[in-house]
């Protein structure tokens, strides 16, 4: 079992005749992913990578039967591409464009709640169920199918620790790219009580860093979890009202600190790694294996 995608998964690609979208449809494809359709207006009839290209994704839905989605649409036309894809029925969205407008962003999670869809960024690196279906732009090679899920603000951080995990012989139910842009799709609660829910996964890895409250509010919900949790977050000397990295890692008014987020994680109970090569260590203590 995996969460939000599986083998079974159908996936459409949005501006697939682009350099981006050709390019990880290919690798996408290498995986085992199963690329069904993409979109890319004006090009209807060609195909990309052997995968037939549409005007639309009510045209690509109803003729590929696609359910997930991946956006490589410029930022200042993704609202608009991530509104088509739920109002033709997608169910799984990931969006890869960064800095999306804030108000577009937040016109679209609503769109999506409404629907009752879900948006796996903006801003990310995307999802993956190793051996069953990967949607996004993370390197092929560092995942292994196994029990323990991992959920992330950080892509490079993320493929990292993965790669550790991997070689310590910790191989992932899913990986799942929250974004870094202000306003995103999931939070950590969100992919926790997936991963509780999940059979399949017997420890999760999340990965954080400062700025907002996200982690807090995942350390309240840590506290009832019956599956161990191991934490790593970045940002621990970054100077407050400075931005250097994703636009939600920001330190403002003295909130959503590195301290705070530690103290709150490890009073939920998750182990908290201070080096990202620690991950592995940490699992090992809370499995005992």
């Amino acid at each position: 079992m995996a969460i939000y995608i599986d083998e079974k998964t159908k996936v459409l690609v949005q501006a697939i005749t682009g350099g981006q979208g050709a390019f990880h449809t290919k690798q996408m494809l290498t995986y085992g992913t199963r690329v069904v359709a993409g979109t890319s207006p004006g090009k209807g009839g060609q195909e990309v990578e052997g995968v037939p290209v549409y005007e639309t994704v009510e045209e690509a839905v109803e003729s590929r039967g696609a359910n997930a989605s991946i956006i490589f649409v410029p930022a200042a036309f993704a609202k608009d591409a991530i509104f088509e894809a739920i109002d033709g029925g997608i169910k799984v969205v990931v969006a890869i464009s960064e800095g999306i407008p804030v108000h577009d962003a937040m016109e679209v999670m609503a769109f999506a709640r409404a629907h009752e869809a879900v948006v796996i960024g903006p801003n990310t690196f995307g999802i993956i169920s190793p051996g069953k279906c990967k949607i996004g732009i993370m390197p092929n090679q560092i995942y292994a199918p196994g029990r323990v899920g991992l959920v992330a603000r950080s892509g490079t951080l993320s493929y990292e620790i993965a790669a550790a995990m991997t070689q310590a012989g910790y191989g992932q139910s899913t990986v799942v790219g929250m974004g870094g842009d202000r306003v995103v799709g999931l939070n950590f609660v969100n992919v926790l009580k997936r991963f509780e829910a999940d059979p399949d996964t017997e420890a999760v890895v999340m990965i954080g860093e400062i700025g907002g409250r996200a982690e807090e509010e995942a350390a309240e919900y840590v506290k009832g979890m019956s599956k161990p949790v191991v934490a790593y977050l970045a940002g621990k000397a970054a100077p407050p009202g400075k931005r250097m990295g994703h636009a939600g890692a920001i330190i403002e008014r003295g909130r959503g600190t590195f301290e705070s987020k530690v103290k709150a994680l490890e009073a939920g109970g998750a182990a908290v790694a201070e080096l990202p090569w620690q991950v592995p260590e940490l699992l090992k203590e809370k499995l005992g294996k």
